[in-house]
Formats: structure tokens, sequence, C-alpha cells
């Protein structure tokens, strides 16, 4: 008999609510399960804290799970850990040649996110 999953700790997101991609992406998570379990702050509103300087914020993901602070790909995995459609991927990020693989695919997308935000305006 396996031991029950551990309550899941307190999630924080910070995302960029002024990029159409960003925006998706977020509503993606609240309608598959994050709406309640991620506390979710659009960087890009002057009056939101953010926990790094504000261009840091929206120039990468940035997500507190419990006391950590994760940015890029592992910002992403620690989201999808509060979902629970989505934990089992955020659980394989941890091992890292995955974690690798995932934050090399997040550099390549932000050299493109630019490009893909004109598409979507």
């Amino acid at each position: 008999m396996s031991a029950p999953d551990p309550a899941p700790l307190p999630v924080t997101v910070w995302y960029d609510g002024a990029c159409p991609l960003c925006q998706r992406e977020i509503a993606l998570m609240r309608r598959i399960g994050g709406e309640g379990r991620i506390d979710f702050h659009d960087a890009s509103n002057p009056a939101t804290a953010c926990p790094v300087d504000r261009a840091q914020a929206l120039a990468r993901f940035h997500v507190r799970e419990g006391d950590r602070l994760f940015t890029g790909a592992a910002a992403f995995a620690a989201m999808w850990r509060a979902i629970p459609r989505l934990r089992w991927l955020g659980r394989m990020a941890r091992w890292q040649p995955f974690a690798l693989l995932l934050e090399g695919m997040y550099r390549v997308f932000l050299i493109v996110r630019p490009r893909l935000q004109r598409l979507l305006k």
C-alpha cells in the first residue's frame, strides 16, 4: 500500500498579463485545475508586488512553491505540481535530464516569444 500524496505546497505565479501567449497559458492552467490551488498575479500590473525586479518578472516566468522561488522551466514544473492533472509532469521535471531539456526548450521559446506575441495581437 503506497502512502498518500502529501498536501501540495502553496503556489504563487507571476506572469506577464500583457503577453497574449501568457494570458492563454494562465487561462488554460486555471481551467484545468489551477483555480483555487494557485495564486495568480499579473506582473505587468504596476500595483502587483513582485518577488524580483519587475523587468525580471516579465522577462522570465516566476513561481513560488512553498518558500522556494523558481524561474523558467522549473517555475512551470512547480506550477504543474499544483494541478492534479499535471502533477506527474511536474514531478518528472525534478529528474535532472528532463529538467535540462525543459529549460533548453524554454530558452528557445524566449527567443521566439516576441514574434509569437506579434502574431497573436
